[in-house]
């Protein structure tokens, strides 16, 4: 693939399964892509390259790698895919490494990160993203695609070169003036999905199958719609139609939810369903559905944790 202008450098801040695709997809357009990240994938990136196996193609891509968040320095785009519990202090860490002019676009899930992140970098250029992508870590260095890969990003004065770049590289990606909506619409469907994919430990095409399962998405999705309606939120798009088309194109994909519980990791719950609950309270929107999974999750967590 080529690059319709000059390589970009590129920093991913968290190199886990959806930061490594993005990096991944920028390096193997001829990029200059390292990935900040855990010991276990940086050894592996350094002596043999990052593996992508995506529904595509299945090739090993060279890059450069780092454990330290100073590897952000000289990065004309730092992609910022860490965990939304760690925001602020993966944002600290790399406050004082970043370049004049650097745009950082978050690729997290959750509605409120890239509006927590500016706090903590005042005046960087901070993009919120919404990531449409099936993947998971397979091993150390290994990173399995599961289905689609498109991107949409708010305006930015750097957002023009970097949609290009995307594009180049094989990425779907669209600017919106939207991305507030387009987020919510996103984290609707991080309600439907990640925790009773979590609970039940499937993924997702077979999780519609099982019993109750689909009405109760609906009420989950009843109650979102419901805050983001008291919240001033504009949905766009066929929000239903949206949740029934995640089965359909990525019916092999575990929630990150249940990846996280299944490695015995925290999960981003309370960023997920939590905040939804969180809203309604506020907003005076009862979200007993949501309340419930939430709070399921936290005790599957808690049990895994121990």
């Amino acid at each position: 693939m080529s690059t319709p202008t000059a390589p970009l450098q590129v920093a991913v801040l968290g190199a886990g399964a959806v930061g490594c695709f993005y990096g991944g997809m920028l390096a193997r357009a001829g990029h200059r892509v390292t990935l900040i990240g855990r010991p276990q994938h940086v050894q592996v990136f350094e002596a043999q390259g990052l593996r992508m196996q995506t529904l595509a193609f299945d090739e090993t891509v060279k890059l450069h790698a780092s454990t330290e968040a100073s590897a952000v320095a000289g990065a004309d785009l730092v992609l910022f895919a860490v965990k939304s519990p760690d925001t602020e202090t993966a944002g600290a860490q790399m406050r004082e490494h970043l370049k004049p002019g650097a745009l950082v676009l978050c690729l997290q899930n959750g509605v409120d990160n890239a509006e927590r992140l500016r706090a903590v970098l005042t005046g960087v250029q901070v993009a919120a993203a919404v990531v449409y992508v099936a993947t998971e870590m397979a091993g150390p260095g290994h990173l399995r695609h599961h289905g689609r890969g498109e991107l949409v990003i708010e305006p930015s004065t750097a957002s023009e070169r970097v949609v290009q770049a995307l594009a180049a590289a094989g990425v779907p990606t669209e600017i919106s003036d939207n991305v507030r909506g387009a987020l919510w619409a996103k984290l609707i469907l991080n309600c439907a999905y990640n925790a009773l994919s979590a609970v039940g430990r499937i993924p997702y095409g077979e999780l519609v199958q099982q019993p109750g399962v689909q009405d109760t998405m609906r009420d989950v999705v009843a109650e979102c719609r419901a805050v983001a309606a008291a919240d001033g939120v504009t949905l766009p798009g066929d929000v239903d139609a949206a949740v029934r088309r995640i089965a359909e194109t990525m019916p092999s994909q575990y929630s990150s939810t249940a990846q996280d519980l299944m490695r015995g990791k925290p999960s981003e719950i309370d960023h997920l369903n939590g905040h939804v609950v969180r809203r309604g309270e506020a907003l005076g929107v009862p979200t007993p559905a949501n309340r419930v999974l939430w709070a399921v999750v936290k005790l599957v967590e808690a049990a895994t944790l121990r």
